[in-house]
Formats: C-alpha cells, structure tokens, sequence
C-alpha cells in the first residue's frame, strides 16, 4: 500500500481558464479523493439587487457567466414576468429561443475546443473556435455583442432581427453543417480521444440523480432532464427530445454536447420557420411583489433563478443555483478512484463554470 500524500490542482492551471481549486488525495498515482475549495472569485452579485433597479439589474444578471450570458438575462426576466403577470409578444419568446440556442451553439464549440486542446489535438481546437465564430459573428450583427449581448429586457427583447436576415441566418447555419458533422466525426470515432474518455469518470445514473446532477453531466448518465422540456417561452411550440446517452462516462458528456449542437440546429431552424410577426415587448408598470422560481436550461444544465420582491423598485433577494454548483459533487465522486493523469479531462467533462459557482 503506497504513501498517501495532498497535492493541489488549481487556483491556476493550464487547462482551465478559471481558478478552480481541488486538493487532490494521492496513493501512488491513484486518486483516493478530491477535496473542493470554492470562492476565490466570489464577487457577490447576488447582493446588488438592493442596490439596482430591477429592470437595470437584468445587466447584472447577464454577467454572472460570459458563456452564459444571455440565458442569465432570460431566467431573470422570466422570473420578474411571472411575478408581474406580464406576457410578453410571441416574437419575443421566438427571438429568445434564437438567442439562447445560439449561445449554446458558441458555448458547446467552446468546450469541445477546450477538451481537445486537453488532449493535445491543437488542429481540432482551432476547428472548433473556427466554427464558433460564426455564431459569435451572427450574435454580434443582430444583438451588438459578441458575448455580451445585453438584448433581453423584463417584458420582451430590446432589439429584432428582420426576415432577411432570419432568412440569412438560417442559410448559414445550413451551409456549416457538413463542417459541424465532419469535426463530430473526430469526436466520436477518433482512436486516441476514444481511449482517454471512454470507461473515465464514470457516474452512475444513480448516482447522478442522487448527487443532483444537471445538463450534459446528467444526461450523459442517462437520465432524461432537461428544463426545455417544461416548455418555458416559446420550447412549448417547437418539437424536441433531449439527447440521452447512457455510458457516464467523460465519452458520454462529450457525445451528449456534440449531437446537441445539430439539436440547436434543429430547434433555430422551427423558430425561424415559425417566427410570428409583432411587436417585441410590452410596457412594465409597477414593481415586483411576490416570488418566484425560474427554471431555465443552460448549456451546462439547469440554472434556477429564486426571486423574491416586495413591491418596491428593489428586489429583496435573487438567489441563483448554476450548473457548475449542482455538478461539483458528481465531479467529486468521478475524480475518486482515477488516474492522476485522467484529472483534467474529468474536470473539464462536467464543463466548470466557475464564475457561475461564485456568484
């Protein structure tokens, strides 16, 4: 039985842009255990809401995560629009749909550019950023922004995006499918990227439901958990099934964002056949009194946003449960068990967002 000796992974380390930090229990070159430390970056947005307008504050919500963004503004807004009892136009919800699928087009392109440069495929990297530009570029012509796009507002969207350029937008993200399916095909068939993911990490799928786990992480584990599913905004109208892979294992997550990008695809493709004519919002009368959970799903999983008001311009609390929080007690138990050289490709499986952790 070999010595047991504490090393630390993080706050800085190459293969991730954020300060995580997990102490990481050794015997020989086993992990017997990984301890998390969380709240090097906390920046405590939370409590601004005392501070802030709430129809202000939905700028503040937004940067919660720059990866994120936009589906931070979303839940927001959802959440003081069923407190207020506002319905917003059909437009807007469309729009939102667009926005949200498209962030999680550049979001998912992202992370699969991060796994393999973990991996040491620098070509696939750059392939994948490649791609991703393209939906930062259509992000940034309809909403200014390029990350940030500051387009969502309490009782619709600030900004529209004409038929011809829906028109354009929908002919683009045609032509980039071969590409998208050609890098997917590296994924989930290459030799190498086969053997550092598959039978690695593995959760179980009770073990998932009974960590709390969300998103990719959960449904690569093969439970079937998705917030579209409750058809918040306009999801209700458009046709969609979650993808679901069984294995567990980091090859399942990765499998899991690859076929949701072609998902994404999908459900911008309905929402621009369908997209109604209108207005894009509706006027905001009076302040928030009440409370009120707001579930929406990020790229990462489900983001829950509580919102409590009291009547006055303030809210009197904005609690927020990202993804990042729910899935760190899965990444605990993966990290158990492994190699020492398998660590940062099990953590960067779950997709950390660590600014999202520490709010």
């Amino acid at each position: 039985m070999g010595r047991e000796i504490v090393i630390p992974f993080g706050p800085q380390h190459p293969v991730l842009p954020e300060p995580i930090h997990l102490d990481l229990v050794l015997e020989d070159e086993m992990v017997k255990e990984a301890i998390p430390s969380i709240g090097y970056i906390h920046r405590g947005l939370e409590k601004l809401v005392e501070k802030r307008d709430f129809k202000n504050y939905v700028y503040i919500a937004e940067r919660i995560c720059g990866i994120c963004s936009f589906i931070h503004s979303v839940s927001y807004c959802q959440g003081i629009e069923n407190i207020m009892e506002i319905t917003i136009p059909d437009r807007a919800a469309y729009l939102r749909v667009i926005w949200s699928e498209y962030s999680r087009l550049h979001s998912h392109l992202l992370w699969l550019g991060l796994f393999a440069d973990a991996m040491g495929f620098e070509n696939l990297f750059m392939t994948a950023w490649r791609l991703r530009e393209h939906m930062l570029n259509d992000m940034e012509e309809t909403t200014g922004g390029r990350v940030i796009q500051g387009s969502c507002k309490v009782g619709g969207v600030r900004c529209d995006i004409s038929n011809d350029k829906l028109a354009s937008m929908s002919a683009g993200l045609t032509a980039i499918e071969p590409e998208l399916s050609e890098m997917a095909g590296v994924f989930l068939e290459d030799e190498t990227i086969d053997m550092r993911t598959r039978g690695v990490g593995v959760l179980s799928k009770d073990s998932a439901w009974d960590l709390g786990a969300v998103g990719p992480v959960a449904r690569g584990s093969g439970i079937a958990l998705d917030a579209r599913m409750t058809g918040y905004g306009a999801y209700e109208h458009l046709d969609f099934s979650p993808v679901v892979i069984s294995g567990g294992d980091c090859y399942a997550r990765c499998r899991v964002r690859v076929e949701e990008l072609f998902t994404s695809l999908d459900l911008i493709g309905q929402a621009i056949t369908m997209m109604p004519d209108g207005d894009i919002e509706v006027p905001v009368r009076g302040n928030p009194s009440g409370e009120f959970f707001s579930r929406t799903e990020q790229p990462r999983g489900e983001v829950v946003h509580y919102i409590r008001g009291n009547g006055t311009k303030n809210l009197l609390r904005h609690r927020v449960r990202t993804p990042t929080t729910a899935n760190i007690p899965g990444l605990v138990q993966m990290l158990a068990g492994c190699e020492l050289a398998n660590v940062p490709v099990i953590v960067l499986s779950i997709d950390p967002c660590i600014g999202c952790a520490e709010r």
